[in-house]
C-alpha cells in the first residue's frame, strides 16, 4: 500500500443483507410485472368485448335491416294481390256461389238468384281482396315508421326499401278503396231481374 492514499474503512456489510435486497428488488419486478400482465388481460378483455358489443350491434342493425327489405317488398307484393286477387278470393268467392246454388235449387225468384249465386261471390272477392290491401297498408306503415321507434342506428334505411314500402302502401290504400266500392257496388251494381 501506498502511505500517502488515505484509506476509508469499509463500512461492515451484514450478512444477508445484499441477498435481502436483491430478493426485495426481483419480488417488486415480479409483482410490477404481474400487475402489468393483469392490466393488459383486463385492457384486452375490455377490447374484446367493446369488439364482441360492436359486432353484435352490427349483425343486429344488419339483421332488422333484412327485416325491413323483405317486410317492405312484402308490402308490395300484397298491394299486388289486392288489385289482381289471388286464388284465396277465388275460393271464397267458389265457395259463396256453391253455397248460393244450394239455397236457390229448390227454386227462388231471379232477384234472389242473381244476389245468392253472383252478389256474394262478388261480395266475398271484394273482402278478400280488400284484406290484402289492408295488410300491405299495414304492412308498408310499419317499415317506414319503425326506425323512429327503434334503437337508433349508424346506419339509416335503406332508400329502396322506403321506396318499396311506400310502393306497397300506394298499392294496398288502391286495392282498400277497389274493395270498399266493389263490396258496396259502386263500381258496377249487381244486374236486375228482368
Amino acid at each position: 500500500m501506498n502511505p500517502t492514499t488515505p484509506t476509508t474503512p469499509k463500512a461492515p456489510v451484514a450478512e444477508g443483507d445484499g441477498e435481502k435486497t436483491t430478493e426485495n428488488v426481483t419480488d417488486t419486478a415480479a409483482k410490477d410485472a404481474d400487475q402489468q400482465d393483469t392490466d393488459e388481460a383486463g385492457r384486452g378483455a375490455e377490447a374484446d368485448a367493446e369488439l364482441e358489443a360492436d359486432e353484435h350491434d352490427t349483425d343486429d342493425e344488419e339483421s332488422s335491416g333484412l327485416v325491413a327489405a323483405a317486410a317492405a317488398v312484402v308490402s308490395a307484393g300484397l298491394g299486388v294481390v289486392s288489385l289482381t286477387g289471388g286464388w284465396t278470393s277465388r275460393v271464397a268467392a267458389e265457395r259463396e256461389t256453391l253455397i248460393g246454388q244450394i239455397k236457390t235449387s229448390s227454386g227462388g225468384s231471379a232477384a234472389q238468384q242473381i244476389s245468392e249465386i253472383y252478389g256474394d261471390a262478388w261480395h266475398a272477392t271484394a273482402l278478400v281482396n280488400g284484406l290484402f290491401g289492408l295488410l300491405a297498408l299495414l304492412v308498408g306503415c310499419y317499415v317506414l315508421v319503425r326506425p323512429a321507434f327503434g334503437a337508433p342506428t349508424t346506419h339509416p334505411q335503406a332508400g329502396w326499401v322506403r321506396s318499396v314500402a311506400k310502393g306497397g302502401i300506394a298499392l294496398g290504400t288502391l286495392g282498400v278503396l277497389i274493395s270498399v266500392a266493389m263490396y258496396f257496388d259502386l263500381i258496377v251494381a249487381l244486374p236486375t231481374a228482368g
